[in-house]
């Protein structure tokens, strides 16, 4: 009876979603919409790390780890797109939905809600880091004399500036923001590119190896390496909300053109990715930073105007992860708490909210470290991990080949490997950090 009543709330829950993204008018969206959310949802600050990676690992194993990636999660991506309307006369909106029905309302919502809100919160606490780093960046070289400006004062006024944002009510508020950010992520990728074999021309390394020079240290280096290339492929968490916003008919499914989008959008994002990391090792080797953006000094304003635009960048990638758990937070406090909505309550909650990961990334501003362990905490499990076990828990159609399960099974054990190994590397080198490192300087 219990079980009866949580699989109605949740169909419940799931039939209010779509009544809402009926309402808001977002059934009528485009395939090249799909492209487009794709490409900003996947095309992060994380790309930026990609050459620091291939110094971990080298030229082979960097760039095959890279493509190996795109392709599990290109396929990952492929399962959720498919099961999204699997079950005939419903739709999955929510990531958490498909989970509830695959695996049951307790251990579907459990497993799959922890690990979105886990990816969104570090993702917020990342981009405070990068935020912070970029803006000393562009000041330090178009004002020297400000060069001894300490990171931590970037960083607040980045926390000051998500505080303003934070009390937009909704993702409809937040259209300019998220397009600016999406453009702007294509531009720094593109200047990263660019100046990156502008220097490499006049001089890059005659030899090229691996940071570490000890077995313990290039072991640590390949963990971190897993976590930082799982960083950059986390748009998987929103990859459903994307799909809602299409148009479904018995003759036009929203898979059709849906997967239409995905396949525009991940042939720009292993361009995009494959120019920024084998352009940047390429010109620097292991000498490389943690932000390939740090690395480039010349010409001054060109790297001040990109490192500017990374700034303006992870302020709408900021708010477009902290909303959902924003509403998530709010949602428990009116239902469980009987907290009446109103403008206070958001102003209090998402400021709280915001004060604490801001506190984080003050505490902890490591980018490197960072992406190694979150993307190997969390980002594995919504990209790599849970689209395989959603698969194979699916009561699928007889005409998907069992082949389809097999390669389920390789992807999770792939996942796995990264989940275990790759917060070992990220905490590692947050240890390492932190003995140069005299917090809040």
């Amino acid at each position: 009876m219990e079980q009866t009543v949580q699989e109605n709330a949740g169909e419940n829950e799931g039939n209010n979603a779509n009544a809402n993204n009926d309402e808001r008018g977002s059934r009528d969206a485009k395939w090249w919409c799909s492209t487009f959310h794709n490409v900003t949802a996947m095309v992060g600050a994380g790309v930026l790390g990609l050459p620091f990676a291939i110094s971990q690992l080298g030229w082979i194993p960097g760039v095959t780890a890279i493509m190996l990636s795109w392709l599990v999660t290109f396929y990952t991506l492929w399962q959720l797109v498919e099961m999204h309307e699997m079950v005939a006369g419903r739709r999955f909106d929510r990531y958490y939905e498909l989970g509830e029905h695959m695996l049951g309302p307790k251990l579907g919502f459990w497993l799959v809600m922890v690990q979105q809100l886990t990816v969104q919160i570090a993702s917020t606490i990342v981009y405070c880091v990068t935020g912070g780093k970029s803006l000393k960046k562009f000041f330090d070289l178009l004002v020297p004399g400000w060069s001894g400006v300490r990171q931590t004062f970037y960083i607040l006024f980045f926390i000051l500036l998500q505080f303003l944002l934070s009390q937009t009510p909704n993702f409809n508020k937040l259209k300019l923001v998220s397009m600016l950010a999406a453009l702007m992520s294509v531009c720094y990728s593109t200047v990263a590119v660019v100046t990156s074999i502008i220097i490499g021309v006049r001089h890059h390394p005659s030899h090229y190896g691996v940071r570490s020079d000890t077995v313990a240290g290039m072991t640590f280096d390949v963990f971190t390496a897993l976590g930082t290339i799982a960083f950059a492929f986390a748009g998987h968490s929103v990859v459903l909300e994307i799909q809602a916003t299409l148009p479904s008919t018995e003759e036009v499914p929203s898979k059709k053109p849906m997967w239409r989008g995905v396949v525009s959008a991940y042939l720009i994002v292993i361009l995009c990715y494959m120019a920024v990391a084998v352009s940047g090792y390429w010109a620097f080797g292991s000498a490389v930073e943690d932000d390939v953006l740090i690395s480039l000094e010349h010409p001054a304003w060109v790297i001040a105007v990109a490192n500017l635009m990374v700034f303006v960048h992870v302020i709408g990638s900021f708010q477009v992860f902290a909303m959902p758990v924003f509403d998530t937070i709010e949602s428990l406090l009116v239902r469980k708490y009987n907290f009446a909505p109103s403008r206070t309550l958001r102003l209090v909650s998402r400021s709280l909210f915001v004060a604490l990961v801001g506190f984080i990334a003050l505490c902890v501003p490591f980018f490197g470290g960072l992406l190694g362990f979150f993307g190997g905490l969390a980002f594995t499990s919504t990209s790599y991990i849970i689209p395989g076990v959603l698969w194979l828990a699916a009561p699928k159609p007889k005409h998907y080949s069992k082949v389809h399960s097999y390669v389920s099974v390789v992807c999770i054990t792939i996942g796995l490997f990264i989940a275990i190994t790759a917060p070992i590397g990220g905490v590692r080198t947050i240890i390492l950090s932190i003995k140069t490192y005299k917090f809040f300087s």
